[in-house]
């Protein structure tokens, strides 16, 4: 068979360097070497497997002029637990009948080291088929003496049989990355269990990913709702250069801005986390303000960045862990006290994988020699030596070559390790549902029937001979049950996100305690995805969540106000303008109260506004509406002692019937000031303004016509003159009725145009006027500019006999109550404008009661004091002498 040539050019590229000759066996190999760890088990599909089993605590920044080395690469036990549950998961799907029965799988695992560039030789030795036949000895004896078989020897048969057609890896989503880019133009399936960078979920770009782990972009909605529920809207945000970090960052600062939560800082230190790097760091967070710092970063970064806080002595911090390292419980044993107290999302937690525990434990030292991860992480736990091992690594200082042997007897329940922690089974339970989904993609090809098939011509799928992209058909349409848990995925091939919150607690003992003290789950509705228990939270100082803000919340009755320059979170506070109120904590804007409310003191609530009108019910309602009722009773008083007196020459010199109803008039007047008095209504305002324009014109039209008489009576006495015969009792009552006419034209013309109407006049800041707004201006100035007109000519006609000799002449009086009238209108205009509310009114009213008065007790005042207290002087004798 003849070997594709790309597949050919990437077996050059991979080998084409000059074998090693070491004897010892490296922890990890870089490109151009010989790399001999690996485990693997064949199957009719051989899933490939990636675990970063080795990582380095210091790395170093490749110069490009020696070859990489891979000193002081330490071992992960919890990687090591993960390696496991996809060999666990693989011999559990064999074993099961209701699961591919007719289909065996093989695993091809290999260790990234948590490096590109291992982890980029392991995938494409995946894909090609080159595992490392036979058992361990047999590989060692080879790498001491034996020539490696030329690729050209090796036939075709064996590569294909040893292909992995899809990859479960890898954990980092820099190490995913490098790898799509290399494996993408193959269409190789990569499922990674622990990537969860944002930047993966592009199909465009990834359009063979997938992954058991949620996207970040869950994780930072989760993280911005979560920080604004403490109240922390001024954070620090930090992460390694690298594109989890970088992308993370990125997001957060996005996604946090719609809940008010600002970035005082945001550093990104580099993966080489040099001294100069870590102090820059340091100084960053310790002349920052905000005690509340979010670390986008993996374990190891982490132990160096809590290394350097302790030694410059930084308290009081209250970290948020990404999932990254949010149950990295190998953190706790050197830096628990500045852990106290850390939040951060996990992912879904399995309580229990049923028979993992065994599986894990049931390693003895006699079946441990099939794999060199096994073998070494047996003599890392119990610091001893298995016979036959060629291991040369160093770890920790110590000499491996001074190690005891081991005894065989050593047993991992009686110990405590990361690999059998069954705890936090959070990226183990990635893995397992990882090989599922595996799985139940190729069931879903068993189960294709011939002519209905998703393939062109509608051809299935064999799934012992499966293409990869084949198999990354059927894996984004798959969807399964495990342990209870519905595992679907989105269009972009990621899950549906769920996260624990986890606290961590110190307990009595001083050893740790992963808490969950709440979740978030996005299958939720809107507002009740994140659940938060802020009982059971242990802080790291005092009992309740520390402030971390820029500027304290602005109270309602205020609003925020942006400093130019600044993050939205800093900001001043400005009281509600006039009229304006908020009614809740960092108010953006203030909303004005409609214009029947206005605000309380506080301004933070609208409440109604006064009524105001000028009531009978209170003292300045009461004192009008008594000077009305009193002014009208004067003058039916005195009606009444001008009809007592009727017969006396007095009352019949002063022309008897203008004089009654005059008074009778004036009563009128006074009582209309009681039309003005009490809430205003449509009707009302339509008989105050014409009753108080008529009865005024009444009373000026009869002065003025006793007026004329007095001036025309002297006239008469004239020889030959017949003047008085167009002045007698009939005309005088024309001329009253045609005076008063003519305000009564003008009253119906005002109020068939446009007439006075009761308004809520809400102009005003804190009361409503109820007032009589009249209508046209015009017609209400006509009418006041009419009654000045009579009263001009009354005033003229009494001032030309004011000093005709006679003693019943009463001219004179009229002149004076002329003048009372002017002055009392003529302050009234002013007053009127410049007045508001029920004091217009009560103006208005005063000037009705000041003119009447005015006219009752200048005219009529001088004969009621001659008839009652000198009735000597009520005598026609008296009248007619000079």
């Amino acid at each position: 068979m003849a070997m594709p040539a790309a597949k050919l050019l990437m077996l050059l590229f991979l080998f084409g360097g000059k074998p090693s000759s070491a004897t010892a066996l490296d922890n990890c190999v870089f490109l151009g070497e010989e790399e001999k760890n690996s485990l693997y088990e064949n199957g009719d599909v051989v899933i490939g497997g990636l675990f970063p089993l080795h990582y380095s605590p210091v790395s170093s920044i490749p110069t490009y002029k020696t070859k990489p080395t891979a000193n002081r690469h330490n071992f992960s036990s919890r990687a090591l637990r993960w390696m496991q549950t996809m060999t666990f998961a693989i011999k559990e799907i064999n074993q099961r009948s209701d699961l591919l029965p007719q289909l065996k799988l093989g695993f091809h695992i290999r260790d990234s080291c948590n490096d590109i560039s291992v982890s980029q030789r392991a995938a494409l030795l995946l894909v090609n088929g080159q595992p490392e036949i036979g058992t361990r000895a047999e590989r060692v004896n080879r790498s001491k003496g034996q020539e490696r078989n030329d690729i050209s020897n090796l036939g075709c048969a064996a590569v294909q049989s040893t292909v992995s057609p899809v990859i479960i890896g890898d954990a980092a989503s820099g190490l995913s990355m490098a790898l799509l880019r290399s494996l993408g133009s193959f269409h190789i399936p990569l499922v990674s269990y622990f990537a969860s960078c944002s930047c993966l979920s592009n199909q465009r770009d990834f359009p063979t990913f997938m992954r058991t782990m949620p996207s970040d972009t869950f994780q930072i909605r989760a993280l911005a709702q979560m920080v604004r529920y403490f109240g922390w809207t001024w954070v620090g945000v930090i992460g390694m250069e690298s594109d989890y970090a970088r992308f993370a960052i990125q997001l957060f600062l996005q996604e946090s801005v719609q809940y008010g939560v600002c970035a005082a800082y945001t550093h990104v230190y580099p993966i080489v986390l040099s001294q100069q790097a870590l102090d820059d760091l340091l100084d960053v967070i310790q002349m920052a303000s905000p005690k509340v710092i979010i670390n986008f970063c993996s374990e190891s970064e982490m132990n160096y960045i809590l290394r350097g806080i302790r030694h410059r002595n930084i308290t009081g911090l209250q970290w948020i862990a990404s999932e990254a390292w949010s149950t990295a419980k190998s953190l706790w044993e050197e830096f628990g006290d500045l852990l106290t107290g850390t939040l951060g999302f996990a992912i879904r937690r399995a309580d229990v994988i049923p028979g993992l525990k065994q599986h894990l434990t049931s390693l003895r030292p006699s079946s441990i020699h099939e794999s060199a991860f096994l073998a070494e992480f047996w003599e890392e736990m119990f610091n001893c030596r298995l016979n036959g091992s060629v291991n040369s690594h160093s770890h920790g200082g110590d000499n491996y070559l001074d190690r005891l042997p081991c005894k065989g007897t050593e047993d991992l329940n009686d110990v405590y390790s990361a690999y059998s922690d069954m705890t936090q089974l959070r990226v183990s339970y990635n893995v397992y549902k990882a090989v599922y989904l595996v799985a139940h993609a190729l069931q879903d090809m068993s189960n294709c029937i011939v002519g209905q098939g998703p393939l062109p011509n509608g051809t299935c799928a064999d799934p012992k001979n499966v293409k990869p992209w084949q198999l990354i058909h059927y894996m984004k349409r798959a969807h399964f049950s495990s342990l209870g848990e519905k595992v679907t995925f989105d269009q972009n091939g990621d899950p549906i996100a769920y996260y624990d919150l986890m606290n961590w607690q110190r307990m009595p003992d001083g050893s740790l305690h992963l808490v969950k003290v709440g979740f978030y789950d996005d299958a939720s509705s809107p507002g009740r995805a994140l659940v938060i228990n802020d009982s059971v939270i242990q802080w790291p100082v005092g009992k309740q969540a520390s402030r971390s803000v820029c500027s304290d919340s602005c109270p309602p009755g205020s609003r925020i106000a942006r400093r130019k320059g600044e993050p939205i979170c800093c900001f001043d506070c400005v009281p509600c303008a006039e009229g304006e109120v908020s009614n809740t904590t960092d108010s953006l804007e203030c909303s004005r109260c409609s214009e029947n409310t206005w605000p309380n003191k506080g301004r933070d609530l609208c409440i109604p506004k006064t009524i105001e009108f000028l009531s009978y019910h209170e003292l300045m309602g009461i004192v009008l509406c008594v000077v009305s009722v009193l002014g009208a009773c004067f003058s039916l008083s005195i009606l009444a002692i001008f009809f007592t007196y009727k017969d006396t020459p007095l009352v019949r010199a002063n022309n008897m019937e203008l004089s009654f109803l005059l008074l009778v008039f004036l009563a009128v007047c006074f009582l209309v000031g009681l039309l003005f008095i009490g809430e205003p209504s449509d009707w009302l305002c339509r008989i105050r303004y014409p009753a108080f324009g008529i009865s005024f014109a009444l009373c000026i039209s009869c002065l003025l016509a006793k007026t004329v008489v007095v001036l025309m009576a002297f006239r008469s006495t004239l020889p030959g003159s017949k003047v008085m015969k167009w002045f007698g009792p009939n005309q005088q009552r024309a001329s009253v009725l045609l005076g008063t006419v003519v305000q009564v034209i003008i009253c119906a013309i005002w109020l068939f145009t446009s007439p006075p109407h009761a308004n809520n006049n809400t102009d005003y800041s804190v009361t409503i006027i109820i007032e009589c707004v009249t209508g046209s201006e015009v017609g209400f100035w006509c009418v006041l500019g009419y009654i000045g007109i009579l009263a001009c000519m009354c005033f003229l006609m009494a001032f030309l006999a004011r000093k005709l000799p006679d003693n019943f002449n009463e001219a004179k009086f009229i002149t004076f109550s002329m003048l009372i009238f002017f002055a009392v209108w003529i302050t009234f205009i002013p007053v009127y404008v410049s007045t508001a509310g029920k004091y217009t009114v009560a103006v208005h009213i005063f000037a009705i009661l000041a003119s009447a008065f005015g006219l009752l007790f200048c005219i009529f005042a001088p004969k009621c004091y001659v008839i009652i207290m000198k009735p000597e002087k009520n005598s026609k004798k008296n009248l007619i002498q000079r």
